[in-house]
């Protein structure tokens, strides 16, 4: 199930330049400066998710952090179906960044003279709340990043009279901070994931993930739980699963799906060699060390030791 390596690939794992979801000052930055060595790596900020892939393979950087889930609103989409489908790419790590809003503005304002606001959709949604009894008459106007929506604040035309973005961007630009801390759930954390070319997979460490594809091999009941048992038995935990639409017609879906392991653990290759044999069309998309270095914990009948004891008994029984 591994991917053949590329010799040149392990370059890939000390990146010297990187792309991320721009412009600079967003969450999609914090998350790449949280890498070894990315602050004095060469940064690219790109304009969508889809420009920061198209430059990893294109072979114009090295690698390229993006937004994959957050803990509000779920799965970012762009990147889901970007990763899975379109490109032919490998996520190397994770990062996680706890998320804060500022409401601001060019110029010193109250909150009912706001009559539009810019933000990143993800950003909107995890301020509605808020923004519907504070500044109920400001239009939503979306914007491609939340700091791509402050930076819009300093145009000769501005496309809004205030955003909501990081703290960060805010003070970078000397926007003036109307409101802190706007956010609907306290505690917001959004996930980032560095993708690369396909070649080394980063080495196990105990406390890993691995994410795959999977097309639903039939439109039909059991179809998900036949995929889903193979994981069960094999005590695989799952971390995230979810369906998105193939684009090949209604009913025609893929599952995106987190799960707890690295591909060298006997259990998770087991389940993925069983999964392949009903679904030949699943990806492998990297295994990786967790952001939260939370370790695997496998029962002793899933543990490598027991699928090797296995492996030998029946070797014994065919020599016996």
């Amino acid at each position: 199930m591994s991917t053949p390596v590329n010799p040149a690939a392990q370059s890939r794992l000390d990146a010297q330049t990187y792309s991320f979801l721009g412009p600079g000052g967003t969450f999609t930055e914090a998350a790449l400066l949280q890498v070894p060595g990315a602050e004095q790596a060469t940064r690219v900020p790109a304009g969508s998710v889809l420009t920061a892939l198209n430059m990893v393979e294109s072979g114009e950087v090295d690698a390229a952090m993006v937004p994959i889930e957050n803990s509000v609103e779920g799965g970012v989409t762009a990147t889901l179906d970007a990763i899975s489908v379109a490109h032919q790419l490998h996520i190397l790590r994770e990062e996680l960044v706890p998320i804060s809003f500022v409401l601001a503005a060019a110029s010193p304002m109250a909150p009912e003279q706001i009559r539009s606001v810019s933000t990143h959709t993800h950003g909107w949604a995890q301020v509605r709340r808020w923004a519907e009894s504070g500044i109920p008459a400001a239009e939503f106007v979306p914007a491609s990043s939340t700091a791509a929506a402050a930076r819009g604040l300093l145009e000769e035309t501005p496309v809004a009279d205030a955003a909501v973005c990081s703290p960060l961007v805010a003070e970078q630009l000397g926007l003036h901070v109307i409101q802190r801390g706007i956010e609907d759930v306290t505690g917001a954390v959004t996930r980032f994931v560095l993708v690369s070319q396909p070649g080394v997979i980063p080495p196990m460490t105990g406390a890993d993930k691995t994410t795959i594809m999977i097309p639903l091999p039939q439109d039909r009941a059991g179809a998900l739980m036949e995929l889903l048992e193979h994981f069960a038995t094999r005590g695989v935990n799952l971390c995230r699963i979810e369906s998105r639409p193939t684009g090949d017609g209604l009913g025609q879906y893929y599952f995106s799906i987190d799960l707890e392991g690295h591909i060298d653990e006997a259990r998770v290759s087991d389940a993925l060699a069983g999964i392949h044999r009903i679904a030949p069309g699943i990806r492998f998309l990297g295994s990786y060390p967790r952001a939260d270095r939370k370790p695997q914990q496998p029962t002793a009948e899933v543990s490598d030791e027991a699928f090797t004891a296995a492996a030998a008994w029946i070797s014994s029984l065919r020599h016996a």
